[in-house]
């Protein structure tokens, strides 16, 4: 039997497909496992198929240009559920399904869950827990984002947002170029390392990247690492064993090469910054190494490194005396106070609820106190023991940050 003249047409952009339909009798079929297309054409001559959402009827295609999939038809009231999807996308989502289905893995595709409404690209349970997948190749709202992420953590599901590798741009070596929408899909791992897993189903392959330090507001220092789909396991992709040092001297390189670029043309809040520093006697090209240090949660904050460890600076340790105490407390106040007045501003990472942004201070501290300027008393007290010195010149900026880095790198390198 000869494909039809409809099956060797590509669905319009946007029509709604899927790769899971009922039958007259209410059962699930799965264009997920290996059918023979002779069976799927004598198949589709003699059964009807249903969405299993909205229940209308779709159609089987069968043709040369995509995988089989089933079809809605146009007006379909589904359309607010499922997303138009790509080949890329369609691809994608089969491969990481048949890759859970080889590994024994309970796995249902295309999984639709009437209580909230919402339609996981695969829903699996591994080691007890259930897990929603998504695997995103295009852009989406970060209302939808966070809605779709919160009703799944209410249902006990675990989210897995796997975003598709084409949308991970390297710009050169371990320098990702990194948007907001991309940090949505930021998890942590037992061991407490960010990971941001990517898949491209034209190579067959995860990316993932690690110690991600974003030194601006689009741009970051990532270890990248790719690993076939074949040679990889579910406890690879959810626990990978990465190495989480980074490279210090390209994240001061590529910090201060930023702050310079910035600072020719600021934007109004950087103008605000730039402002509050000139009433402080202090220079921006002529801050200290101990100011914009990497810490594993900066992350957490859209705000440049450089600029809210200076405003801690500012607040909290720059009228300080050795001997003087630091109350932690009195730190996150004051930090709260910048966020609350839009100064340093807070990134959204829905796969990581409840991290807040004063872990990043308290990393913070913990380098100063490696670095021999502060002293931990207790939790939430230090006692400063060494000033931060300030350059003079740019001379002396040079000299002391090439001897913090020979001196420090070991340790800063450990984030």
């Amino acid at each position: 039997m000869s494909d039809t003249k409809n099956d060797k047409i590509e669905n319009k952009e946007g029509d709604i497909i899927l790769l899971t339909a009922k039958t007259r009798l209410g059962t699930i079929f799965n264009l997920g496992h290996n059918h023979r297309k002779e069976s799927l054409l004598f198949l589709r001559n003699t059964e009807e198929f249903f969405c299993p959402v909205c229940g209308e009827a779709v159609s089987l295609k069968l043709g040369n240009q995509r995988i089989y999939h089933f079809a809605h038809r146009s007006g379909t009231v589904c359309r607010d559920i499922y997303e138009s999807e790509t080949q890329y996308h369609m691809e994608g989502k089969l491969q990481l399904y048949q890759w859970l289905v080889k590994q024994h893995i309970p796995a249902v595709l295309e999984y639709y869950d009437p209580i909230i409404g919402q339609r996981p690209d695969i829903m699996f349970e591994n080691d007890g827990k259930k897990y929603a997948l998504e695997f995103q190749c295009s852009p989406i709202a970060e209302e939808l984002f966070m809605k779709r992420t919160e009703a799944y953590y209410q249902q006990k599901y675990i989210p897995l947002w796997i975003i598709g590798s084409k949308h991970i741009k390297a710009k050169r070596s371990n320098i990702f170029s990194l948007s907001n929408f991309h940090y949505f899909f930021l998890r942590k791992t037992k061991d407490g390392h960010f990971i941001l897993p990517s898949y491209c189903p034209e190579e067959k392959q995860f990316q993932i990247l690690s110690s991600i330090l974003p030194y601006s507001i689009k741009n970051a220092i990532a270890n990248s690492f790719h690993r076939s789909i074949q040679d990889t396991g579910i406890v690879e992709l959810l626990e990978p064993n990465l190495n989480s040092h980074s490279n210090i001297s390209k994240w001061f390189y590529e910090n201060e090469k930023n702050t310079i670029n910035w600072s020719l043309h600021p934007s109004p809040v950087q103008k605000g910054f730039l402002r509050e520093i000139y009433h402080h006697n202090l220079n921006l090209y002529l801050l200290p190494p101990e100011i914009g240090l990497p810490v594993s949660h900066s992350l957490l904050i859209q705000t440049p490194a450089v600029v809210w460890q200076t405003y801690l600076y500012l607040d909290s340790l720059e009228d300080k005396l050795p001997y003087d105490l630091i109350d932690l407390n009195d730190v996150e106040r004051k930090f709260n106070r910048r966020i609350k007045s839009n100064e340093i501003i807070i990134r959204k990472l829905p796969q990581v609820p409840g991290e807040t942004s004063i872990i990043s201070v308290k990393e913070y501290f913990l380098h100063l106190e490696r670095l021999g300027l502060v002293i931990k008393k207790s939790e939430t007290l230090y006692q400063l023991k060494n000033r931060i010195y300030i350059p003079q010149s740019n001379r002396e900026k040079e000299e002391r940050r090439n001897e913090f880095l020979q001196k420090n790198k070991f340790i800063l390198s450990k984030i």
